[in-house]
């Protein structure tokens, strides 16, 4: 067996209500924190389920403030302008509540704000420096897994992003509580349960740092995320597959913190750079595709994962690879969401453009268990149009 290494936050709580109690763990995990900053967007803050866990900060004398101007793919600015709001504010604890762009930005402040370093050096992989206050991350979405991964991403030009990856960005406590998804759309609870699927087929078949706590986090993840896809996306207050769902998505973050994903992210990242398409739904629609572009290396693998999300195929490795693809295709459909790039706006012509931003995220293709060369990502994304 190949040496291996295994990460995660030290402390997870999984139990619906448990936001409520915020305040409790907070004085648990850190008795001498009395000032935080809670970090949101507005969209969830608009819900009034943010109402709860302030309350119960407060509750337990701890001086709350709000930043809630986070934005999907968040830019450098608002993470600029997040952590000039906690060092005003002399926060000494960051939580980060709501999908993984909340997550994001919270990390990046709980590394920030202490001042040590600028966020253009902390770039790459391993460039962060120095410690970083407390962080608590509360998931609103089934979707990102980032309450336990050490990555925060940024966009840093019109459509460019980039990665701050290094072991400091781990939470220290990250609490699952399906009681903050009631209210996502079925779009929104597709895409994002795509996504977590996306994490724990990718960790289970990458490249590098495949380990054998990785493909059981993975295997638990996509058992628990396609058993309850479609029931949470056909009753949205179905309390029990929601936190399912939370935890499949929580175990899936665990798995590619730890085997990375590869090639749908990096075909996914442009979609979403350059056309603001959510970045769950761009990695559903990249998915098959790229799935069927590395059959010839990872045929054997997808053979395993098919007995899961697809018992019923059977036969060869190849027919059971492809039974899997083929039941993905229909979870998509079934979900409704969007299927095909040009359905979200994208035009043929926008094709080259794609393939040649996905070339640029090489941190993630050579993951990919075969290579991308740039003819195959303008293959991919002409299947996926």
């Amino acid at each position: 067996m190949s040496a291996f290494q295994f990460r995660t936050v030290p402390h997870l709580i999984s139990e619906p209500g448990a936001s409520s109690q915020l305040g409790l763990h907070v004085r648990h995990h850190f008795p001498a924190v009395r000032r935080v900053l809670l970090v949101t967007d507005p969209g969830f803050l608009a819900t009034g389920l943010v109402d709860g866990p302030l309350r119960s900060l407060r509750d337990a004398a701890i001086a709350v403030q709000v930043f809630s101007d986070v934005q999907a793919d968040p830019p450098e600015s608002v993470v600029v302008a997040a952590v000039e709001h906690a060092r005003l504010f002399h926060v000494e604890l960051v939580i980060g509540l709501g999908g993984g762009s909340s997550m994001d930005v919270a990390k990046l402040i709980a590394v920030l704000a202490p001042g040590q370093q600028a966020l253009a050096d902390m770039y790459g992989i391993g460039k962060v420096q120095g410690s970083r206050l407390p962080l608590v991350q509360l998931p609103t979405t089934a979707g990102t897994g980032s309450e336990v991964t050490p990555i925060s991403i940024v966009t840093t030009g019109a459509t460019s992003k980039m990665g701050v990856v290094a072991p400091q960005l781990y939470a220290d406590l990250a609490i699952l509580d399906a009681s903050l998804t009631l209210g996502l759309p079925p779009a929104v609870t597709a895409a994002t349960g795509i996504d977590a699927m996306v994490h724990a087929i990718e960790a289970y078949t990458t490249a590098h740092l495949k380990n054998p706590l990785s493909d059981m986090l993975a295997r638990e993840a996509l058992s628990l995320l396609s058993t309850n896809l479609l029931r949470v996306c056909r009753n949205g207050q179905d309390l029990v597959a929601r936190q399912a769902m939370l935890l499949g998505a929580m175990l899936a973050g665990q798995a590619f913190s730890n085997a990375p994903v590869a090639a749908v992210h990096a075909l996914a990242y442009p979609i979403g750079g350059m056309f603001h398409v959510p970045h769950g739904l761009s990695n559903a629609l990249v998915l098959p595709h790229v799935l069927r572009f590395n059959l010839s290396h990872a045929t054997p693998l997808y053979a395993e994962l098919a007995a899961i999300v697809a018992p019923q195929a059977t036969g060869s490795e190849e027919a059971r690879a492809e039974g899997l693809i083929t039941a993905l295709q229909a979870l998509a459909l079934e979900t409704g969401i969007a299927r095909t790039l040009h359905e979200v706006g994208i035009v043929e012509g926008d094709l080259d453009a794609l393939a040649e931003a996905a070339m640029l995220q090489t941190r993630l293709l050579g993951n990919n268990p075969r290579t991308v060369a740039l003819q195959d990502a303008r293959a991919i994304y002409a299947a996926a149009w």
